[in-house]
């Protein structure tokens, strides 16, 4: 199978489970992610690198939307990060990481992403 139509297969594996991207768990992701790591600097390549790296950026863009709105709506944000940042693989998986393993499984990726820019980005005392 050529890695376009597995990847293809991938998505619509997620969608015809009623998940939204970003809505994957804790567990799961670092579930999927330990395996991925024993491939190495080869594991970019593969179709659930790919799907990972999907989930993460669809919490973040969900992330923004949401800082966005209640920005434009002058509503407190519940974090203030910059307009635009980086974040590496290790401080990510490090953060999914610090999660109890008990509640890894109701913890969706979008939730820990907004976890991770509260503590990263908290606003200023107003």
């Amino acid at each position: 199978m050529r890695p376009g139509l597995a990847l293809a297969a991938l998505g619509a594996g997620v969608m015809l489970c009623g998940m939204a991207p970003g809505d994957m768990s804790v567990a799961t992701f670092l579930q999927r992610a330990s395996l991925l790591e024993r491939l190495g600097p080869l594991a970019i390549a593969t179709p659930e690198a790919q799907l990972l790296k999907g989930e993460v950026i669809a919490a973040g863009r969900r992330y923004k939307a949401r800082i966005d709105a209640d920005r434009k709506a002058g509503r407190k944000t519940a974090s203030c990060p910059p307009e635009s940042g980086t974040l590496t693989p290790e401080q990510w998986l490090a953060h999914l990481r610090s999660y109890p393993a008990q509640s890894r499984k109701m913890i969706s990726i979008y939730s820990a992403f907004d976890g991770l820019m509260r503590k990263r980005y908290p606003c200023p005392a107003q």
